[in-house]
Order: C-alpha cells, then structure tokens, then sequence
C-alpha cells in the first residue's frame, strides 16, 4: 500500500481529484434535474422520482441530504421550473469535464504521456456519459421495483424506510461498480484486459460504499464547521469536499492496477 499512499499524497493527484471534483459541482443540480424531469414529466412515475431522493439521502447524510431534496422538490413549484435544451447542454458540458481531467489521471497512473485528442476525449466522455446515465436509471428502477413492492407495508414505515434503504444498496452497488470498469477500462488512452480491471473495481465500489458511512458518522461536525466557515457556500463545499475524496479513492485503484502489471491485482 505505500506506493498507493505515496501517490496519493503527490501534487499532481490532487490538481486532477479538484478539477473532477469542480465538475461534478457544476454537474450536480443539472444532472438530478434532469432525471427527475425524466421520472416526473415523461414516464410519469412517482415511485422514480422517490427513488431519486432516497439516493441523495443515501449519498448525503442528514441535514445536508434534506437541504439538496428539499431544493430540489421546490424547484418545480416555481412558475419558470422546466428542463430545457440549456439544462441538457449543461448536462453534457460539465458531464464530460469529470472525465478530460479524470482521463488524463488514469493516463498519468499508468505512465502513458500522450492524451487522446480533444475530440477523442469528448466522444469517449459522451459514451460514458450515457453508459453510466444509464446505469444510474437502472438503479432507480430497481428501487422503485423495490418501493412498489413494499407499498403493501406502508403501515410499518420505520421498518419499510430500513428494507427500502437496504434493497436500494443491493442494487446499487453493483452499478456502481460496473460502473467503475468501465471507467478503468475504457478511459485511459491505451488497451488493458479487462480481467486486470474488475477485481479492483470491485475493491474500489466496496470503499466508496464504505466512504458514506465514513460521511454518515461526521456530517453534524462536518456540517457545524462548514456553516461556520462558508455559511450560504457550505452545501457547495460539501460536495467539492466528498468529490475530491472519491476521486483519490478512485485514482488510488488506478494505480493500484498499473503497478502490479499483469498480475493478479489483489496479490
């Protein structure tokens, strides 16, 4: 692990986690609403629309979780509230900035010192983009599936917000780690098997699994010192903050895989 902590701490890893973590800000608000437009407006399908709130629950503890979908809610009781060609663009724009910096990162960790052209970069960040948009609406799915069918026990709603909370993590998880292959995969500019890819994918979804229960256990203190600090900003901070965390996780399996070479990766 000391050549992993050894990069971690290194200047050029943490430019590359702040300018992913600077995009996934301005794609945030975009993003969700955006997919709450999609549930709300075009299926028409409210359990959807829960289940996106009971993800920014899960991603943000406490009274940060209920400030974002609290906003989010009242966004559309204003009389301009729609989702237009302008959000989409943003969608897109920003999406795609997560993975210019992201792409070359994983290019650094694996010692390639040619980046794809900018166009390259952007085709590949689309098709990311929407693989990933669309393994993130396969998780919502399966927790409105999951939410239908325990509207029958409605009247144990202590117990149902639990199994909710527990049945959405199943699904989840292994998006996200699906995800993460195809990150690790796809993004850096050369050819690597994807037998070297998945073990590690595997580790890094399970840490940043781990990496909301870590949030979970200091959001109140977290949350007093940032009001204290950044007031109005503190909910922006937050983001920045778990973003960049995230992204060094993700760097760090990176890593890891570039260094073992053909090796088994867990070894």
């Amino acid at each position: 692990m000391r050549p992993t902590a050894h990069y971690l701490m290194e200047t050029e890893a943490h430019v590359y986690a702040l300018a992913v973590a600077a995009s996934v800000l301005l794609a945030f608000f975009p993003f969700f609403l955006v997919m709450v437009a999609l549930c709300r407006d075009v299926l028409h399908w409210p359990a959807g629309e829960q289940a996106i709130y009971l993800a920014l629950h899960d991603f943000f503890a406490g009274e940060q979780g209920d400030f974002l979908v609290h906003n989010l809610r009242s966004y559309w009781f204003q009389p301009w509230a729609k989702v237009g060609v302008t959000s989409m663009f943003l969608l897109l724009f920003t999406a795609n900035g997560i993975f210019e910096p992201l792409e070359v990162a994983l290019n650094r960790a694996w010692g390639v010192t040619a980046n794809r052209p900018y166009w390259k970069n952007q085709l590949i960040s689309l098709g990311l983009v929407f693989a990933c948009g669309g393994l993130a609406i396969l998780s919502l799915t399966l927790t409105a599936l999951n939410r239908q069918w325990l509207g029958a026990w409605e009247a144990h709603s202590g117990l149902l917000v639990w199994i909710d909370l527990a049945l959405f993590k199943i699904a989840a998880l292994p998006v996200s780690i699906l995800a993460l292959f195809l990150v690790y995969w796809l993004l850096p500019n050369r050819k690597i098997e994807a037998v070297r890819v998945a073990p590690v994918a595997l580790w890094v979804g399970v840490a940043l699994e781990g990496l909301k229960y870590v949030n979970l256990m200091v959001a109140t203190a977290l949350g007093r010192k940032l009001e204290h600090e950044y007031y109005v900003f503190q909910h922006s901070v937050t983001i920045v903050l778990w973003s960049f965390v995230a992204t060094l996780v993700v760097l760090a399996g990176a890593h890891w895989i570039a260094r073992h070479g053909s090796e088994d990766p867990l070894l």
